[in-house]
């Protein structure tokens, strides 16, 4: 199976007809317009510049610039998961689908899935998300694995070593960006698996690829988003929108 495959599946169920009419370049989030619908991908960081709007994307498909969520420019690819989201992530398309509860504001955790079945398990996390040890800690045998490691986290490369032995593992939907997502899939096959935050796309296309939840976020204030990300908001931008639990299953 291609390692593009997953990202060949999703961008090709974009129809061709929808363009790109805002695109939002913040310090931590890039913003894509369609229409009445928006996305929102988490800015690769590397020599990012702040503020850039309405840039060479705006007026081009929007199936054309989620392509770009391929490209090995972090910055472009960045925008490209942001379109991606624009088509998956709205409440349209999620109103007829079986998720869990919405949770609205910045109180909520976005790992909003039945962490009381993970008493005593082998729990891995990919990518340092705040307050991780607290929620999840007390509960499990937890591994924190990042790459820029703080604390008693695990440098990321340890991936290799340490999923295989997991019985449930959550990756930021950041790897979609950064492209090491088609491996952390392939090593955690006899994982229960989640997507997390709001970088991973709503679509029950993961599911046929090895993820049993999408513990995501889509966005209800479109001017709200807009503003948010311009002003280089981080986990203010659970403001504008829903988190919910997209699952297959999960069970431990």
């Amino acid at each position: 199976m291609s390692k593009w495959q997953i990202y060949n599946e999703l961008i090709g169920r974009i129809p061709e007809d929808l363009t790109v009419d805002e695109c939002i370049i913040g310090i931590n989030w890039t913003f894509v317009r369609s229409g009445a619908h928006a996305g929102i991908a988490m800015t690769f960081r590397s020599n990012c510049p702040s503020g850039l709007e309405n840039g060479p994307y705006v007026g081009q498909s929007l199936r054309t610039v989620a392509e770009g969520a391929k490209s090995w420019n972090m910055l472009q690819a960045s925008v490209g998961m942001a379109a991606v989201n624009a088509f998956y992530n709205t409440p349209e398309k999620l109103k007829d689908i079986d998720v869990s509860e919405q949770h609205a504001g910045t109180g909520e955790s976005i790992f909003s899935v039945p962490i009381e079945a993970m008493a005593g398990k082998n729990v891995a996390v990919i990518g340092h998300f705040p307050y991780i040890e607290k929620q999840l800690g007390p509960l499990c045998n937890l591994t924190v694995l990042e790459r820029e490691p703080e604390g008693a986290d695990y440098l990321d490369s340890a991936c290799e070593y340490l999923l295989p032995e997991q019985d449930a593992v959550f990756i930021t939907g950041m790897t979609f960006t950064n492209k090491t997502l088609p491996r952390l899939l392939e090593l955690t096959k006899a994982c229960r698996t989640v997507l997390v935050g709001p970088s991973a796309p709503l679509s029950e296309l993961l599911f046929h690829h090895g993820v049993d939840a999408v513990a995501g976020f889509y966005i209800t204030d479109v001017a709200l988003a807009r503003d948010l990300v311009s002003q280089g908001a981080h986990r203010e931008i659970f403001r504008c929108g829903r988190r919910i639990v997209y699952a297959k299953q999960f069970s431990l």
